[in-house]
């Protein structure tokens, strides 16, 4: 372990795996909550478009990432919002759209190829640089300071849109926030996991916390821990076998965190109806 820190590529991977970790579970906690799990799927494709953009103009991949997918996201929020279509299928249209036009500019891009697209689908986290973890690490806190400074109103809008529109919150505001928060951290997490597998580690963190958790907050806490460790157990295994995918890696322990969390709280919620006195009615006696 001492030798790997001594490595600045594992260094570099092992900060971006701590981002990746912290910030994945906390936008999708909102996600989850609003019932859109697979909103980062579908800005995952657009994002893939962003990359090839930047293979074709000779940009900064993450950083044409980044605009395509916060444009992508907020395109499909207001349109979910105004109702001229369901909000699966313009989530379709993202996937669709998305994944095709990235193949397209990517296959005529003249430093494209197939090993750099596999590189952003599946993450290649071995490859970060000193300048990816610069953009990550300004991204990943552009989105843990919207989570603190909107925690409560995102929290109100996530539990009723009608309450906190009649409490008075901004809710288109607000819902755009979330669409570009989710949209921030699939081009964060896109070098870790991979575009095609960064909604996984948006929900099932999330997914596995509430089968422990009951608050929101507490859902929040452990969903980030759960993150970490899944992110940082995923590049170690990488590491230590080269021929391990770290994104599948990553991917697997969480569906295994997830498998466990719902047994353990299968096995609490039995011993709650079981023990007297605390879910069961008290029994009353019929009168004389």
């Amino acid at each position: 372990m001492i030798e790997l820190l001594g490595a600045e590529f594992f260094r570099l991977a092992l900060v971006a795996a701590l981002l990746v970790g912290l910030c994945a579970p906390a936008v999708g906690t909102f996600i989850v909550q609003r019932r859109l799990a697979l909103l980062g799927d579908g800005i995952g494709h657009v994002a893939l478009t962003g990359v090839a953009l930047g293979f074709l103009t000779g940009t900064a991949p993450v950083l044409t990432a980044v605009v395509v997918s916060v444009a992508g996201a907020v395109a499909i929020e207001l349109v979910r919002a105004r109702g001229r279509t369901s909000g699966d299928v313009a989530l379709a249209l993202l996937f669709y759209g998305g994944i095709a036009g990235g193949v397209m500019l990517m296959g005529i891009a003249p430093g494209g190829s197939n090993a750099k697209l596999n590189s952003y689908l599946f993450g290649a986290i071995a490859s970060v640089t000193s300048q990816d973890i610069w953009v990550i690490g300004a991204l990943a806190v552009a989105v843990i300071a919207v989570v603190v400074i909107f925690g409560r109103e995102l929290f109100v809008l996530c539990q009723d849109e009608e309450m906190a529109r009649a409490s008075g919150l901004p809710v288109r505001f607000l819902s755009l926030l979330i669409a570009v928060m989710a949209a921030l951290t699939v081009v964060i997490a896109m070098r870790v996991v991979g575009l095609l597998l960064v909604s996984a580690l948006m929900v099932i963190p999330v997914a596995t916390s509430q089968q422990l958790t009951r608050g929101f907050r507490s859902t929040m806490a452990l969903a980030m821990t759960i993150g970490v460790v899944v992110a940082v157990g995923g590049l170690m295994a990488s590491t230590l076998s080269s021929r391990v995918p770290p994104g599948a890696a990553i991917v697997l322990l969480a569906l295994g965190g997830f498998v466990l969390a719902l047994g353990v709280g299968r096995f609490v919620r039995r011993g709650r109806v079981r023990e007297p006195g605390v879910n069961e009615p008290t029994p009353v006696r019929e009168a004389a």
